[in-house]
């Protein structure tokens, strides 16, 4: 497993009081020395060291579900897309595959959608990701059920690359029922990636990890597309589509929705879609009748634009 003296410290940092994300990327440029480390904790060397030093078991206990650690400060940790604000930037990833796919120099495009896509959003997904997987792209998604399974299985079919981030420890697969794709992402390849090493400490601290996890599907995705999604309801089905969508527009990541008007006009499950496409003229629309076009334009390096046809 790999893991540097500047990961265990960030780490064990992080165990201290009132030292999140936000505070260690304002405060800390990693392989800070620990003098200083100790000064800015108001803590000493023992206590420092007894909690390193658990962290570290802990650690190598999950030598066989993890590759490695890498957190600010790594040669190998990756830069993330777009203008964030320090409580947004991750600190430390814990990896199992190939952690160079998330390299900034690649081509990343997030795949989301709903838990329970019907036939044609399935058909529909799986059409536009062929497109795109055509270009070298890489698939990211959250390997949940319904279009994430999806937008993962298209990419592996396709002899394609694709990353899952996950909300949970890379020992405690989430949800269960994809553990079989987890494993297949990275023989083949691609890329499981997760913020946290131990179980979560409440159901409520679970609920958070998943909204957490929204924003890394855009933070390291020159692109998100919806594939389908409910509007806001009071049964959440919409939840994790909207937070990916909707801190790609705080972060300044190029969106696009999977939408006909003729097609999907009176299907519920792209309420969404339809919502995003209303609020902002940005927003890149694909649809069957001219996918070529809109997917080179969803993959260009450019500022974004809204497709019409």
């Amino acid at each position: 497993m790999k893991y540097t003296e500047n990961a265990l410290n960030i780490l064990t940092t992080r165990t201290f009081p009132r030292r999140g994300p936000a505070w260690i990327n304002s405060n800390l440029k990693g392989n800070d020395d620990v003098d200083t480390l100790y000064d800015l904790l108001e803590t000493t060397e023992y206590e420092f060291q007894k909690k390193r030093d658990r962290i570290e078991s802990i650690i190598n206990n999950l030598d066989d579900f993890i590759d490695g650690v890498v957190v600010i400060g790594d040669t190998a940790f990756p830069k993330t897309r777009g203008d964030i604000k320090p409580a947004d930037k991750p600190f430390a990833l814990f990896y199992k595959g190939d952690i160079n796919l998330l390299s900034i120099n690649k081509t990343n495009i997030a795949v989301i959608g709903v838990l329970n896509p019907d036939e044609k959003v399935a058909l529909s997904e799986r059409m536009v990701t062929s497109e795109i997987l055509k270009y070298g792209a890489t698939i990211v998604s959250g390997l949940a059920l319904g279009c994430d399974t999806i937008a993962h299985n298209t990419a592996l079919e396709n002899n394609g690359k694709t990353i899952a981030i996950l909300p949970c420890s890379l020992n405690s697969i989430l949800p269960k029922e994809n553990t079989a794709l987890a494993n297949r992402i990275v023989e083949q390849g691609g890329l499981l990636v997760s913020e946290y090493f131990e179980e979560p400490h409440s159901r409520n601290e679970m609920i958070s990890r998943f909204i957490v996890r929204d924003r890394l599907q855009a933070l390291f995705s020159d692109a998100v597309l919806l594939a389908a999604s409910y509007a806001p309801n009071n049964q959440g089905n919409d939840c994790g589509s909207r937070h990916a969508m909707g801190k790609a527009k705080e972060y300044g990541i190029k969106r696009a929705v999977i939408y006909n008007e003729l097609k999907h006009k009176d299907n519920s499950m792209y309420d969404l879609n339809r919502q995003i496409l209303r609020e902002d003229r940005s927003v890149i629309r694909i649809d069957s009748t001219n996918m070529a076009e809109s997917v080179k334009r969803l993959l260009a390096k450019e500022s974004t634009g809204r497709l019409s046809f």
